[in-house]
């Protein structure tokens, strides 16, 4: 009898500890599971292999490690849609009256001014004489123009005053000195026709040319060096003249014109060899096409000239 109830008991323990075995099994399978879903969940939310992820019928030959790639129903990567990259923010337009102008200026010529100088000056201009605002957008685009021969001690002088007034104007604009070559007779006028063509072959989106002597340097900051709706003499009260204006029709010095105001007079001409009468040319252009001169206050129209002898192969034009 109590081996029958031994043995009885042995099988009852044996049955028991295959339930436990059995349970234990059961929710060591339920456990992995739930954790299973719980992590397929969570790498919904994954920023790797987000399209692995949703779409696990995709063909393994698919390209998805592209950042933007995206998978269609087809199982087929798709051509990633084009997202705009990050833009420069708008900048409000230049003001018509700048706030950083300082008014009359004290110009001299006696300092020597080495080239190095004026480059570690003007930081913020860029090789070839280009400059534009970084905190303000300019209505035009200016190119100033330099009819030169042999004046490399004026033109020194001309970039180290010219450039800061420039750059306190708000001026988007590029300088283009324009050289003759050889000996010949000076012939002004054509180095302008040729300065405005040159300037728009590097730069279509001028609008606004000065053309400038090298040895007129502007006392005033306020005369500002823009086009309006008619030409417009900037140099009208040089120290040459007595800080007067010569004469009515005078046009010479300082001068600038819009590009439709240029083409509409067929540019300046090209006859005049040697120094004067081309300047009047051009008054009498403007006026046959019905323009008017538009000057500057002639407070603010002041320039001061660099002295100097006349040029050689520069002599008056016995025809002007």
């Amino acid at each position: 009898m109590s081996r029958l109830l031994g043995g009885t008991l042995e099988r009852v323990c044996k049955a028991v500890l295959l339930l436990c075995l059995l349970h234990f099994l059961v929710a060591v399978i339920l456990y992995f599971d739930v954790y299973a879903q719980h992590l397929a969940f969570f790498s919904r939310f994954s920023a790797r292999g987000p399209a692995r992820a949703l779409h696990p019928a995709a063909s393994s030959s698919s390209n998805c490690s592209r950042p933007n790639a995206t998978i269609s129903s087809s199982g087929l990567p798709e051509v990633p849609s084009a997202r705009p990259g990050p833009t420069a923010p708008m900048l409000p337009p230049c003001p018509d009256s700048p706030p950083g102008l300082v008014g009359r200026l004290l110009i001299e010529f006696t300092s020597p001014m080495p080239l190095e100088r004026v480059q570690r000056e003007n930081p913020g201009v860029l090789m070839g004489g280009r400059y534009t605002p970084p905190d303000c957008t300019p209505a035009q685009t200016v190119a100033v123009i330099i009819p030169f021969r042999h004046r490399e001690h004026h033109l020194r002088y001309w970039l180290h005053y010219l450039h800061p007034i420039l750059r306190r104007q708000r001026l988007r604009y590029g300088v283009y000195v324009i050289s003759q070559h050889g000996e010949d007779t000076f012939n002004r006028a054509k180095l302008l026709n040729v300065g405005f063509l040159e300037a728009l072959k590097e730069d279509a989106a001028y609008d606004c040319f000065i053309f400038s002597d090298v040895d007129l340097v502007p006392m005033d900051d306020r005369n500002l060096y823009r086009c309006g709706d008619q030409p417009r003499h900037f140099a009208i009260a040089m120290d040459k003249f007595g800080f007067r204006l010569p004469y009515a029709g005078y046009f010479g010095g300082v001068s600038g014109l819009s590009k439709a105001q240029f083409l509409r007079i067929n540019g300046f001409p090209n006859e005049y060899w040697g120094w004067g009468g081309e300047d009047d040319d051009i008054f009498n252009r403007i006026s046959l096409t019905g323009m008017k001169i538009s000057r500057p206050d002639i407070r603010i129209g002041r320039y001061r000239m660099i002295k100097h002898d006349r040029d050689k192969h520069n002599e008056p034009n016995p025809q002007r």
